[in-house]
């Protein structure tokens, strides 16, 4: 036996670039295929796919400061339609609120679709649909329902409906009221048009639920703040029908302004209201007054009273002016307060109105602030909303703040006005010898003049309230109108063609990476590059074609036959000299059954036998025995299992001599199926045998069984000379290779050389560097001259 060896492998990559292009370039016509469809795919993608057009336009939010006519107005009445907090971020919420959208696309009847018929796809007529719907059904059932109608007009009067959901289909005439579903509705010839019947095809109106569509819309509208001064908002919306983006943008710009201007003017309409109560009030008052000053100065009989002292006047002046501001400022704090105690709920504030304590007017604002804002929510929310119920305890909050600056400011007016009162009671006992009904006139007088003053105030503040509510500013400005942009966002025709072509290639090659992927078996020769190594290499056998013989002839040119000569020449290169006069032995093994042995096996002995050698085969796989199917003999017949178990036999007696006489090889087959073949094999009985055949024959090949399934071929691998290890291309895994390897390290297999079996060449193109590019049959006339070439030559000759 062989000396152990130790085989130290260096580690590199096997990787050949070259190897892997030229591997999946085999496969050129499925990557072509796979290009040239996914390009066509992509053609009919942008062909049939309608275009996707992006539609812009921008709005500027304006500041109330801007409204410049109210701010001229004496008392800069703009602060009447002040709104505080009115951000960007709130306005873009605006914009999107589900209100805002579902106004829009109500007054625009974008729920209702018209398409027209084509060839291969139905394409939207917006604003030019031959027909149109019109309903007498209630908005709140029309925009409930869904439908899908199929009008085609049958003459120029009539048509036919189809309602594919309920199997319903009948002929209306136009302008006639259909009932369908609990639906009232005509269907009219648009204006203008005419020959309906001749022009148009079928009509397809579909009517899609508005909460359905407002979340479309809300879906595809994008906002978002432009410009450095981030006032500017930009809208915009993606739609295959530009023309009905466009007026969706330009209607939502519209009603969000008309939100903002009736938000603004409810506060002056709530202001107007109150001025008037107080003025149809204060009118009473100031009537009442001026009958009380008649009578008081009918009953004394006097017109006017001109007597006291000029020292004594100045100071009751001053405390009387005094008075008269405090109690004006009592009177309008306790009308604001009983606006704020009201039972209404959370009602408006009069503002403005001339409050000289800073912190109610400022108190007032941000309550009217908050109340609108309540408001907002409660148009699309309920009063359990979370927001609205956070405003509403901010709002209680801040109604206790106001009461408590209210009833603060009311006591400190109060002791200022006790001091002036005492300060004029002390200047009128100055004038005790005023007669007594002067102190009367004095205060019907005050009383009068309060009364004048607070009417001329309300007067003036109810023509502001009117200025400001009929010249209410807008809250944003319309900076561009919508428009469309020319070039499609979707499809992008070049990038799905290139997108097309690519997929179209990168699949199959996918594909053909995952089958290589998951191949592990053994293909060419450079799968065996790790064996090759430390084990030599002695050629290759092709593939036989289904029409070929299996079996070599004399004179043979097909490849299979001169794939078997390489194999001769570089097995004398194999060979060692021996001292010995006898015959070559050689093995033939594998790992598994069904790698080729037996068919080597035959046509390399008869190979050799085409040299003038004398050739023997013995089956030594006596456990699965194949060579007896190249004799037609049965496969019991009298073999090597036979010769091993009775000592009478001798090997002339189970030698069979080939039927074939041009290529003479002698033949041993396997015998009768033992029970105990290894024990057979341990005899001295195949040692004594390869001795005797070794002296009458050049060479000896024996067929031994595969070495990883039984252990016969391990028991008499010492008696061999040469071992020809056998791989099969397409069937042996990769995973076995070490197995031959391990064997030759240690020692087990004497003179191993591989041999790689049914290689098929047409699917390697790429193998010079293995050899699979020589091919077979140089020199034998394979390479003829082109037949057109042929009878090209004979027509000139002639």
């Amino acid at each position: 036996m062989e000396e152990l060896q130790d085989f130290t492998e260096e580690k590199e990559s096997n990787f050949d670039l070259k190897a892997e292009i030229f591997k999946y370039l085999a496969y050129w016509k499925w990557l072509v295929l796979g290009f040239l469809l996914g390009g066509l795919l992509a053609f009919l993608y942008n062909r049939y796919t309608m275009p996707q057009y992006r539609s812009e336009a921008s709005i500027m939010i304006l500041n109330d400061k801007e409204n410049t006519l109210a701010g001229a107005l004496p008392s800069g009445g703009g602060g009447i339609l002040t709104l505080e907090d009115n951000t960007l971020d709130n306005q873009i919420v605006t914009l999107k609120s589900k209100r805002l959208v579902e106004k829009v696309i109500k007054e625009l009847k974008h729920n209702i679709f018209y398409y027209i018929e084509g060839n291969v796809i139905a394409t939207e007529a917006y604003k030019s649909s031959p027909i149109i719907i019109q309903f007498r059904t209630p908005d709140s059932l029309i925009h409930k329902t869904s439908k899908n109608l199929l009008v085609t007009p049958a003459s120029s009067s009539e048509f036919v409906l189809v309602d594919e959901s309920r199997n319903y289909e009948a002929k209306h005439s136009f302008g006639e009221i259909i009932k369908l579903d609990g639906l009232e509705f005509s269907i009219i010839p648009r204006d203008g048009v005419k020959s309906i019947y001749e022009k148009t095809k079928t009509v397809q109106i579909v009517i899609v639920p508005l909460d359905l569509m407002t979340e479309f819309y809300i879906g595809n509208l994008d906002i978002a703040p432009k410009g450095k001064a981030k006032d500017i908002l930009s809208l915009g919306i993606v739609q295959a029908e530009s023309r009905k983006s466009e007026d969706f943008l330009n209607n939502l710009m519209y009603q969000f302004n008309e939100d903002g201007v009736a938000d603004k003017r409810q506060v002056a309409l709530s202001t107007t209201e109150f001025i008037y109560e107080r003025l149809e009030l204060i009118t009473q008052e100031l009537d009442s007054v001026e009958g009380g000053m008649a009578d008081f100065k009918r009953e004394n009989r006097f017109m006017d009273v001109a007597s006291g002292a000029q020292e004594f006047q100045s100071k009751s002046s001053m405390a009387e002016q005094q008075i008269f501001d405090i109690e004006m400022q009592l009177n309008i704090i306790r009308s604001v307060e009983g606006v704020l105690n009201s039972r209404d709920g959370y009602q408006l504030l009069p503002a403005n109105l001339g409050i000289q304590d800073g912190g109610i007017s400022g108190l007032i604002s941000s309550y009217n602030a908050m109340v609108l804002e309540r408001n907002a929510y409660l148009r699309t929310s309920t009063p359990e909303n979370p927001v609205v119920q956070t405003i509403t305890a901010q709002l209680e909050s801040l109604k206790e703040n106001l009461q408590d600056n209210i009833n603060s400011t009311i006591r400190a007016l109060n002791i200022q006005l006790n001091e002036l009162s005492q300060v004029e009671r002390m200047a009128q006992g100055k004038f005790s010898t005023f007669p007594g009904m002067e102190k009367g006139m004095r205060g019907i007088e005050r009383q009068q003049a309060i009364k004048e003053e607070l009417y001329l105030f309300l007067l003036q503040r109810r023509e502001e309230a009117a200025i400001s509510f009929a010249v209410t500013s807008p809250v944003a400005k319309v900076i561009d109108s919508a428009y469309t942009y020319p070039s499609p966002v979707d499809p992008k025709p070049w990038l799905i063609l290139t997108g097309g072509f690519l997929i179209g290639l990168i699949l199959p090659i996918l594909i053909l990476f995952i089958k290589f992927m998951l191949d592990s078996k053994v293909h060419h020769k450079g799968d065996l590059a790790s064996l090759i190594k430390t084990i030599p290499f002695l050629g290759e056998v092709p593939k036989i074609a289904d029409e070929t013989s299996e079996v070599i002839q004399l004179n043979d040119r097909s490849p299979l036959a001169e794939s078997f000569r390489i194999l001769r020449t570089n097995l004398a290169y194999l060979m060692k000299a021996k001292k010995e006069n006898r015959g070559e032995i050689i093995f033939v093994t594998s790992t598994i059954k069904g790698e080729g042995k037996t068919f080597i096996s035959y046509n390399l002995a008869r190979t050799l036998a085409t040299t003038k050698k004398k050739v023997v085969i013995i089956g030594a796989d006596i456990r699965n025995p194949k060579l007896h199917r190249y004799l037609e003999l049965p496969m019991d017949t009298t073999g090597l299992s036979d010769y091993l178990y009775n000592y009478d036999l001798t090997p002339n007696q189970i030698i069979n001599s080939s039927l074939d006489k041009e290529i003479e090889v002698d033949l041993i087959l396997s015998g009768t199926i033992p029970p105990n073949p290894a024990e057979l094999f341990m005899s001295d009985r195949m040692e004594n045998l390869l001795k005797e055949l070794s002296q009458q024959y050049d060479y000896v090949i024996v067929d031994t069984a595969p070495t990883m399934i039984v252990t016969d071929t391990l028991l008499i691998s010492p008696l061999a000379d040469t071992t020809l290890y056998i791989t099969r291309a397409g069937y042996t895994d990769k995973k076995l290779l070490e197995f031959p390897k391990e064997l030759k390290q240690q020692g087990k297999l004497k003179g191993l050389a591989l041999i790689l079996n049914d290689v098929d060449y047409s699917k390697f193109s790429y193998g010079a560097k293995y050899g699979y590019s020589y091919g077979y049959g140089y020199g034998y006339g394979v390479d003829k001259e082109p037949k057109w070439k042929r009878i090209l030559k004979g027509r000139i000759k002639s």
